[in-house]
């Protein structure tokens, strides 16, 4: 063994350095301390003791062990990168950038210097000028790979996809096995909505690291994204493995377990995803929060932790854009703009295109901003013919607020929350003087930037109001609007539908992570009780149809009293609802476009009336509807009147009677009077925004 006091500073670094590589940084730590106490005044010795308190997770301690070696010697590239770290580390950019640009008027061109000051103006969010610094560094170290990648994160950031590719094959001619390539790569192709290539490149990440959580889990959203459930359960397993207290890996095992109807473990992973939030452990996807048997407050706190998240991350690109709002003259129109993944054939457009038609008027210019390419269907042209429609999809979050800014828009309303494509990056910029939360994501945001959530007081009662961070807004109807314009076709025959020719036909076309093991037993009471009679479900992905089939034989029915209906255009999805005799709904998250979609067909809709705004909109729609006796107050009643209904033909007959009347007398179908609540709503926010008032709850 090396006798310490008896070596050199320069053998003892090399001990440290080795140490270091090694990842054995508390004896690392240990041995600097002891060398540096033989010779006190080598930079070397306090710079490698300050690497290795910094590994430990103690910056303060690293700080004070840096600012002496960079006392002993002033000129030192090292110490001064390091140093700068540092305060990367604390959030401070602004500090490291100085002191790296002065290092830099010491050392001109030295490419360490470049890159680290490359770094921080990243975490700045002054994308172009890190571009310059990194480039300048190419120079200096031509062969540097990470160099190249940095390029490569710069360029992305400033909307530049096809030079962010050439520098990222660039880093890989350079060197071959860079993971980190590989993943921005991956990231990339996502942005792009080439989802299998992204789990491509994602695999060869995680083929060349694959001890690195971050790859298993990219590859998971990238295989969820292209509908290749079973194997991104697996991928999101494994990032589980690798990191048990990963919330994010946590979050989406369960809920794709939840849409694959895989049931296994379900009890498990759900009660440490709640012990996760509860206690502040993890940052979680709100929606997939959605899907747990959890109370308001508790989804609540989810939320907030993850705009927080969010809203750390958003704040150096929200200082650098630093957008003001002028606020309009008195008698200008309200300029009111609407961001979403679904202007398409996608329940946001379908709820929507007949109320903003209805909406139109020279009060008001509706702008829509779309996150999603054009699909050529009739209710984009409808949405186009009623608004100013932009075409976005090709938009950064930066770029897109930016438009949205420069559009000058009052009200902007986000039509995605949580959902489908996450628009909280986007709204954390702050595009808009005004932000409201509505319709897709069905709870609070938890975040700063928004100011207000339009709903109803069925689906957010005064009990729920300390719940929402959000000042409240809420209509005096049903929140979600419908389009009366579609027609219900006549369907194909019950035979050509799978079905049999006599009995009753439940329903449930809710999507497959809404039907949990409690809510699937409560439909099995309710066929055990019913002779003759089928469920009807919705076709889920990759084996869920045949893991449903089998929970129903092991509740002792047989397979074929469940009956799958594929995926079909909405039209055609929409007759098929002439057949069904009762919709059952599911707890603890409801029906809603599908229940807008049953009601509107004449298909009477039972459900059970929950304890978040995910499991009261069902209930909301039959209270608007006029059948509050459709919304049960607990699971005993709901089996019991499914039950009772399905064995009585005659009371079936007259709820479909009753609704018939209803498509024409209902204010739920009225969108002229839905525009006109919604047109006050609008006037209700902006009065309060230029005459200088702060967002306040009010009940229209």
């Amino acid at each position: 063994m090396t006798d310490l006091f008896s070596s050199s500073s320069e053998s003892l670094a090399q001990q440290i350095v080795a140490q270091l590589e090694r990842g054995l940084f508390g004896a690392a730590e240990q041995a600097a301390g002891q060398a540096r106490r033989q010779f006190p005044d080598d930079a070397e010795l306090a710079r490698l003791h300050g690497i290795a308190l910094l590994q430990l997770q103690r910056p303060d301690d690293a700080h004070v062990a840096l600012e002496h070696a960079a006392t002993i010697a002033p000129q030192s590239v090292e110490v001064q990168c390091n140093l700068a770290s540092i305060e990367l580390a604390r959030g401070d950019a602004d500090t490291a950038i100085e002191r790296l640009r002065a290092a830099l008027r010491v050392t001109p061109g030295h490419p360490a210097i470049l890159l680290g000051l490359g770094n921080a103006l990243m975490a700045a969010a002054r994308f172009q000028h890190a571009r310059e610094s990194y480039a300048m560094a190419t120079h200096g170290a031509p062969a540097h790979p990470a160099l190249r990648l940095n390029l490569a994160a710069a360029e992305r950031e400033l909307g530049h996809p096809e030079l962010a590719f050439t520098h990222i094959d660039e880093a890989l001619q350079l060197h071959p096995k860079f993971d980190a390539a590989y993943a921005l790569r991956a990231n990339l192709l996502q942005e792009q909505a080439k989802p299998l290539e992204a789990a491509e490149a994602w695999a060869q990440a995680e083929r060349l690291a694959p001890q690195n959580p971050q790859y298993a889990f990219g590859a998971g959203q990238a295989l969820e994204d292209a509908g290749q459930l079973a194997a991104a359960a697996e991928a999101f397993a494994r990032a589980l493995k690798l990191n048990p207290n990963d919330g994010p890996a946590l979050g989406q095992l369960l809920f794709v377990r939840r849409r694959l109807c895989d049931w296994r473990e379900l009890d498990a992973l759900s009660a440490r995803l709640q012990h996760a939030v509860s206690t502040g452990q993890a940052v979680v996807s709100p929606f997939a929060m959605l899907a747990e048997d959890v109370d308001a407050a508790l989804q609540q706190q989810c939320a907030s932790t993850y705009a927080e998240s969010i809203d750390r991350q958003a704040a150096p690109l929200r200082r650098q854009l630093a957008f003001t709002h002028a606020k309009p003259a008195p008698d200008a129109p309200i300029r009111v703009g609407f961001v979403a993944d679904g202007f398409n054939e996608h329940a946001t457009g379908l709820l929507m295109v007949a109320m903003l038609e209805a909406l139109a008027g020279n009060d008001l210019e509706l702008h829509l901003f779309a996150t999603t390419a054009d699909d050529g269907g009739p209710i984009r042209r409808r949405l186009a013919a009623a608004t100013t429609l932009h075409d976005v999809a090709g938009l950064n979050n930066a770029q897109l607020a930016q438009r949205i800014h420069d559009t000058g828009i009052e009200l902007l309303f986000d039509l995605n929350g949580y959902s489908g494509r996450d628009n909280g990056e986007l709204f954390a910029l702050r595009p808009a003087p005004v932000q409201v939360n509505w319709l897709a994501y069905p709870g609070t945001s938890g975040a700063p930037w928004m100011d207000y959530l339009l709903a109803d007081k069925q689906v957010l009662p005064d009990a729920m109001r300390a719940h929402v961070t959000e000042k409240l807004l809420r209509l005096p109807r049903c929140y979600q609007p419908n389009d009366p314009t579609r027609v219900v076709a006549e369907p194909p025959s019950r035979a050509a539908c799978g079905l049999p020719e006599s009995g009753t036909v439940f329903a449930c076309f809710n999507n497959s992570y809404k039907i949990n093991p409690a809510s699937f037993a409560r439909l099995m009471l309710i066929l055990q009780q019913t002779p003759d009679s089928v469920l009807w479900l919705l076709s889920g992905p990759d084996g869920a149809d045949e893991r449903l089939r089998a929970a129903a034989v092991a509740a002792g029915l047989a397979a074929e009293r469940l009956v799958f209906l594929p995926r079909l255009p909405h039209a055609e999805y929409l007759s098929r609802y002439r057949h069904v005799d009762l919709f059952l709904d599911t707890l603890p998250y409801n029906a809603h476009t599908t229940a807008s979609d049953a009601l509107w067909a004449g298909c009477p809709v039972l459900t059970c009336t929950g304890r978040t705004f995910a499991g009261r909109v069902a209930t909301s729609l039959l209270h608007e509807l006029g059948l509050p006796e459709l919304a049960c107050d607990d699971e005993e009643s709901f089996i019991a009147m499914a039950t009772q209904l399905g064995n009585d033909r005659e009371a079936l007959s007259t709820l479909q009677h009753h609704l018939a009347q209803q498509r024409t007398q209902s204010s739920l179908f009225d969108m002229k009077g839905y525009a006109a609540d919604f047109r006050r709503a609008l006037q209700a926010m902006s009065a309060r925004y230029r005459i200088g008032r702060k967002p306040a709850d009010l009940d229209l």
